[in-house]
């Protein structure tokens, strides 16, 4: 049976216990390394990429000059350094370059998606002879006779096991095709300005 006097001294244990008003040593230290993986994100990705984010020159430098090393013990210290510069930065600053790399994410996923719609409409071009008619009616500027050339070129190459010249060519002109799309023309330009009066 428990001794219902045990433990009662007059206070509560919990009176001298300090309270600290900054983060414990391990939330630091998960914080650090959460800087450390944005600054080896960063150091992975084009540095022209890496130049157009908005973060201070000497951040910037040390993740360029990360970039440039080769030797495995030099580029694991810069890494250290890139962390250190990394945590020099603000909350504000962290969340400006944290969206940045989400959005590189967003777009290369896009990117993607396109490429693969665009291999889907040169696969049904070889496949179905309907799919070259469709194409023609929304482009008529295409050149009906390059196309029939290309396309039965294709096909030969993949019948033959040949290198896909075609097939390849065949791809570019689709890329171009959306390419033209996504951009608007320059007379689209001038209809969306207002007239002089």
């Amino acid at each position: 049976m428990p001794n219902p006097n045990r433990g009662s001294v007059g206070f509560q244990s919990n009176e001298f216990e300090q309270e600290y008003e900054r983060p414990s040593k391990s939330e630091l230290k998960r914080q650090m390394d959460e800087l450390q993986k944005l600054g080896a994100q960063l150091v992975a990705e084009p540095r022209d990429r890496v130049k157009r984010v908005p973060m201070p020159e000497d951040v910037k430098d040390a993740i360029l000059m990360c970039q440039t090393i080769t030797n495995h013990e030099g580029r694991r210290r810069q890494l250290q350094f890139v962390g250190k510069k990394m945590r020099t930065l603000t909350e504000e600053e962290v969340a400006v370059i944290q969206r940045t790399i989400d959005s590189w994410k967003g777009a290369s996923k896009a990117e993607t998606a396109a490429l693969h719609a665009l291999e889907r409409r040169r696969d049904k071009l070889l496949s179905d002879d309907k799919a070259l008619t469709q194409l023609l009616e929304e482009n008529p500027e295409l050149d009906v006779q390059h196309l029939r050339t290309l396309i039965r070129n294709a096909r030969k190459e993949q019948l033959e096991s040949k290198p896909p010249k075609a097939f390849r060519e065949l791809f570019q002109i689709l890329k171009d095709l959306s390419k033209k799309k996504a951009a608007p023309s320059e007379e689209e330009l001038d209809d969306d300005e207002p007239a002089d009066e």
